[in-house]
């Protein structure tokens, strides 16, 4: 018979921790908070209950990401553990309030205090860019909002290089994964403005943009920051904290970039008023003075000539920038991540083709 083996309490206790982190990595738990507080203004303690059940959890207060009062039903992800007191509790890594109620209760209690400490000073937001050539994007990339954005930005104007990073959503962990995309671009500096971006949703499928530390990043980035997430009903902190806040991700495109067709009719009716008011006042001119007029003639023939070839210009410049031409030209627009085993599609002048990766290579 193989003898038992023997620890100490402390040994004990670190064996049952490895235990319990081996078996219940990252486990996620729903239930009502209770017994709520913060002890010295860093550490926040609660109870888990279910009906005459309950778990102590633990998180700290920089961490905490979402307004708490007893009652509230939420959902953490969490590590069990067993202190060194023998008590078992929760170490949360991430909370989210359930139903419609508890997500507005905190959301107003967050939105008070952000705007007390002036996170959503309309003063400080910034106006987007003009002329955009490099947009970071933070979204996910299969969902129907992140396509229906990208189709816009082509049909409107075009030419403009797309960085895309892929996260969550929705769910405990996407504001974490949104922190991170953002401060990869603020760190990388590459892009002119950041489009954070996520469709329509319930209260639950979108509570993750009413996280604290998700709308602290946003107001803090050193790129402006566009968000078009959930319709045009919806609010969240994310939308407050941003620079400019869309009302969908389609909304987000066209806020974006002009749209080229109307550009062109707009340079159409310059034109036509400007030869109108040209023609009244050579009439007017005529009619008051004709040699006057003949040398208001010249004068105005000549600037119209100047007008009608800066469009000309104007025009040729849209004509370059439009990709159809240049896939005429054997280019070829390739969508999709490019790494090894994922699937993109490449669009020529006549062929749309689906192919996998098998090789990238740093240029």
């Amino acid at each position: 018979m193989n003898p038992k083996p023997i620890f100490t309490v402390s040994q004990f206790v670190e064996v049952c921790n490895q235990t319990l982190e081996y078996a219940f990595t990252g486990i996620i738990v729903e239930g009502e908070v209770a017994s709520f507080k913060v002890n010295q203004g860093k550490w926040v303690f609660f109870d888990l209950k279910e009906g005459d059940t309950s778990v102590n959890c633990f998180i700290a207060l920089d961490q905490l990401g979402v307004a708490l009062s007893d009652g509230m039903r939420v959902r953490v992800c969490a590590t069990p553990k067993l202190t060194r007191w023998g008590k078992f509790s929760l170490t949360v890594r991430n909370i989210l309030p359930l139903g419609e109620g508890n997500i507005k209760k905190s959301f107003d209690a967050l939105k008070r205090k952000l705007t007390a400490e002036g996170i959503f000073d309309p003063a400080k937001k910034r106006p987007l860019p003009a002329n955009l050539s490099k947009i970071g994007v933070i979204s996910s990339t299969g969902a129907a909002g992140y396509i229906d954005f990208l189709k816009i930005l082509a049909n409107r104007w075009g030419g403009i290089n797309i960085y895309t990073i892929n996260t969550q959503v929705q769910g405990l962990d996407a504001p974490a994964q949104i922190i991170r995309a953002l401060d990869y671009f603020n760190q990388q500096g590459k892009v002119e403005v950041i489009a954070i971006l996520r469709g329509g949703g319930s209260a639950d499928d979108l509570a993750a943009f009413n996280d604290e530390q998700l709308a602290r990043a946003i107001a803090a980035s050193r790129i402006p920051v566009i968000t078009g997430i959930g319709h045009e009903i919806d609010e969240s902190l994310a939308d407050l904290a941003a620079d400019v806040r869309a009302s969908t991700p389609s909304n987000a495109a066209e806020r974006l970039v002009p749209d080229r067709a109307m550009m062109r009719h707009q340079v159409r009716l310059n034109i036509e008023r400007a030869r109108q008011q040209i023609l009244d006042r050579i009439d007017a001119a005529f009619l008051a003075n004709r040699t006057t007029t003949q040398r208001l003639s010249q004068k105005v023939l000549h600037r119209i000539e100047l007008g009608l070839q800066h469009v000309r210009e104007s025009n040729k410049i849209l004509n370059l920038l439009n990709p159809e031409n240049i896939l005429q030209c054997g280019y070829a627009i390739v969508t999709g991540k490019l790494s090894p085993g994922n699937v993109v599609k490449i669009t020529t002048s006549d062929k749309i083709i689906t192919t996998e990766v098998k090789n990238v290579t740093s240029r």
